[in-house]
């Protein structure tokens, strides 16, 4: 397959190479983007639950509130989802992939907030600031809530740390919450029998699961509807062989699903057909070194 200049082959044109096969669908944009988008957020059961004990540790104000979940199993997307939720008394920090010790963690917290971190301060300097502006915003009637995306790259030395954070709360003075969004092993590190304050702090935690086949198959009907189409182009043969072949990561699924409808459109077709999956499959187009255990909701 040779796509250049928005040609395509088969005498299959498009304006531009962005706009690969949107015309051909009669979509308004491409569904399964692998970025994530709050605007294409399908609710699958688990994903309602995640996100409710996402907002209930946060109206409950618990110190900790942790999310765990596969790697392209949504979480981020529900991050964002809530990112734009949130009341405006609520001041968020949102640190991801942070690493370093602790002087370089207080760093990340601080520019997260919009707060200055000089990188000639003392680790007493940068703590100051930042307990300041906690207090600063509490003064002002606000809550400040330091949410941590990809979690499970902090050390325990850095967890710990996060801890010692929530110190800075008080009697019934909730300065500070903590939102912890990771992948499995957070929960291996978090349950480690040195990690057990901690893990007393987390007071709302889901580990969000896989999509079974029948989600998966509303998941891809749901993408294509938000991205203009009138109908879903993929056939149930389809469907269960992506299901089959990506465990029902939502991530995964659109890489497939992305590949399935470029392959469909340069053969003309108007449809995705379990011939058209197996051809990428075959073709070694859909590149997934890894999946993880089958680990899928159940129907609710």
């Amino acid at each position: 397959m040779n796509i250049r200049s928005g040609h395509i082959p088969g005498n299959q044109t498009t304006g531009s190479s962005l706009d690969i096969y949107t015309d051909h669908f009669g979509l308004t944009e491409r569904p399964f983007s692998l970025v994530p988008d709050p605007s294409f957020l399908y609710w699958s059961a688990s994903h309602q639950r995640a996100f409710t004990m996402l907002e209930y540790g946060i109206l409950t104000r618990a110190p900790i509130t942790l999310i765990t979940g596969e790697v392209g199993s949504g979480k981020t997307t529900l991050v964002h989802h809530l990112l734009k939720s949130v009341d405006q008394d609520v001041r968020i920090g949102l640190v991801s992939n942070a690493h370093g010790d602790r002087g370089e963690l207080l760093r990340w917290v601080l520019m997260s907030l919009g707060q200055p971190a000089p990188f000639d301060a003392t680790y007493v300097d940068l703590f100051a600031e930042f307990q300041t502006y906690l207090i600063e915003q509490y003064s002002l009637g606000r809550r400040v809530i330091l949410i941590f995306d990809e979690a499970q790259n902090l050390s325990t030395e850095s967890l710990e740390e996060l801890r010692m954070f929530t110190n800075i709360n008080s009697n019934k003075d909730e300065l500070l919450q903590l939102v912890l969004v990771g992948q499995p092993e957070l929960l291996d590190m978090i349950r480690h029998p040195k990690m057990r304050q901690f893990a007393q702090r987390v007071a709302s935690s889901f580990h969000l699961h896989s999509m079974d086949s029948k989600t998966v198959r509303k998941y891809i009907g749901h993408r294509l509807s938000v991205a203009g189409a009138k109908r879903n182009m993929f056939s149930r043969a389809a469907t269960d062989l992506i299901y089959e072949m990506t465990g029902g990561v939502p991530r995964l699924v659109n890489q497939l699903c992305d590949l399935s409808m470029v392959y469909a459109f340069t053969r003309g077709n108007k449809s995705v057909v379990g011939h058209t999956v197996q051809k990428v499959l075959d073709d070694g187009a859909f590149f997934a070194t890894y999946l993880p255990a089958r680990e899928s909701e159940q129907p609710s």
